[in-house]
Formats: structure tokens, sequence, C-alpha cells
């Protein structure tokens, strides 16, 4: 049997999906254990007890000056900036991408005005968004909007443009206007695509958020991974790194079990 038609059992597919990340942490390890023993006070890369223990301080005790969990708080205001931002994408990047797709009009205005614009570079603009909006929550959310609105733009009027002509046709038949065309025919078959576009933009938007958070902020996890670089702290770094990597999978691991759901017939997704 050929090595493309050969699958593996569920025990062998958690293996090999482990083994990549033992990996990374044996490499960590042994990297980490040679530094020390080189010199004991390195602080680039800190043992995994001391990863453990900065962890545990991090998630559990309180700032001395306020009380309040810092680690907590930068969670919540970092994901409450991504949240805002991927949602107002979100729903932009439907409505335009199913104007675009199902209107000439619409896609003769926008079509080239879209395509161009996704060619900006989004940290290229920060400063601009900076002097338009400020240094407040709205031009980070910003930041986040124009930096993977385009690209979802894209993505839905092209699959609008997928549907088979048909459909379009039997719907105008049975005397269907335009708008419930896009309710009832493009809209069903468009939103399982938006929600894997999302999935997809989770990572861009992260880069965004940190980046926009680094420069001008007083909370989010990207403010506290720049604030701690000055001293060295790669402890508290690779703890803040390794947080915002859960985090992002989690929420990708809930639209893909969300798409499933609501979409099944979709088919499977990664």
């Amino acid at each position: 049997m050929r090595l493309i038609n050969r699958k593996p059992g569920r025990t062998l597919a958690v293996f090999l999906a482990l083994v990549p990340f033992v990996a990374l942490v044996v490499a960590y390890t042994v990297a980490s254990e040679m530094r020390l023993a080189a010199n004991p006070s390195d602080r680039l890369l800190p043992s995994l007890a001391t990863l453990g223990e900065t962890a545990a301080r991090l998630f559990t005790e309180g700032d001395r000056r306020t009380g309040e969990i810092l680690l907590w708080n930068d969670t919540w205001v970092s994901l409450a900036r991504l949240g805002a931002g991927v949602a107002i994408a979100a729903a932009t990047g439907l409505l335009a991408g199913l104007a675009v797709g199902l209107l000439p009009h619409a896609r003769a205005a926008l079509g080239t005005f879209v395509a161009v614009v996704s060619m900006i570079p989004p940290l290229a603009i920060l400063p601009i968004l900076f002097i338009v909006f400020g240094l407040g929550e709205t031009s980070k959310v910003a930041l986040i909007v124009l930096g993977i609105t385009p690209v979802l733009i894209r993505d839905m009027s092209q699959r609008v443009l997928d549907i088979p002509r048909e459909l379009v046709v039997k719907a105008e038949t049975l005397g269907a206007s335009s708008l419930v065309i896009a309710l009832r025919v493009a809209l069903p078959q468009v939103m399982p695509r938006l929600v894997q576009s999302v999935r997809l933009s989770l990572g861009p938007a992260w880069l965004f958020l940190i980046a926009a958070e680094a420069i001008a902020s007083e909370a989010g996890l990207g403010y506290r991974i720049f604030l701690v670089r000055r001293y060295l702290a790669m402890d508290v770094i690779l703890t803040y790194v390794a947080w915002i990597t859960l985090l992002a999978f989690l929420i990708d691991w809930a639209l893909r079990a969300l798409s499933r759901r609501l979409y099944p017939w979709a088919g499977g997704t990664l």
C-alpha cells in the first residue's frame, strides 16, 4: 500500500502529535542545562523548574502595589482587544464579501481596491493609527481590523463566486430577490468558510495585537513582555509566550468545534 493511502490509528496519531512537543521540550532542557552548567547565573534559558516556579507565581500572586494578579488582568485586556478587532473584521468581511461576490457593480468598485489595500503592511500604518486615534484602545482594535479585514473580504468574495451558478439561477427562477439570494443561497454557503478564515486570521491578529501593545499600552500580554525584557526576565517572557500560545490554541479549537457542530456538512477541518 502506498504511503499516501496509509492512515495512522488513533493511538499512533496521538503519539505522532506528541513527538514534536516532546522533542522541543527535550531540546530546550538540554540547551538550558548546558548554558547553566557553563554559567549558573545565566538567564537566557532558565530551567524548567524555574519556569514552573515563575508560572505558579504569575498565576497566583498579586502585585505588591495594586494587589491584582497582573497576568490575569493582562489576559482579559488583551482578549477584549482581540475579540473586538476580530468580531468587527469578521462582520465587515462577511458583508463586504457577499456584496463583492454577488453584485457586479460592487465587485467593479471594490475588487481592485480591496486587493491593493490587502497588500499594505498593517504594521507600517500603526504610527498613523496612533496619530489619528490616539494611544487608547481604538488604535489597537483598528490595527487588528485593518490587518485582517481585507483578507477576509477577498476570501469571502471568492467563496461566493465559487457558488455554482445553477443555484443562483434556480433562486431567480423562483422569484427570489437579490437580498433573498444573499441570505438564503450565498450566506449558508460562506458561513463555514468564514469560521475557517477567522481561524487562519488569528495568527496575524495576535501579531498585530502584541505589536500595538508593545508600543503604546499600560496593560496587556504584549505590554508585559516588552516591559520585562529590559530586565532580561526570560522566565517571565517565556511564561507569557507559552500562555499566549495556549490561548491561541484554545480559541482555534473552540472555533473548530463550533464549525463542526453548526456546519457538519461542510466537511472536516484541520
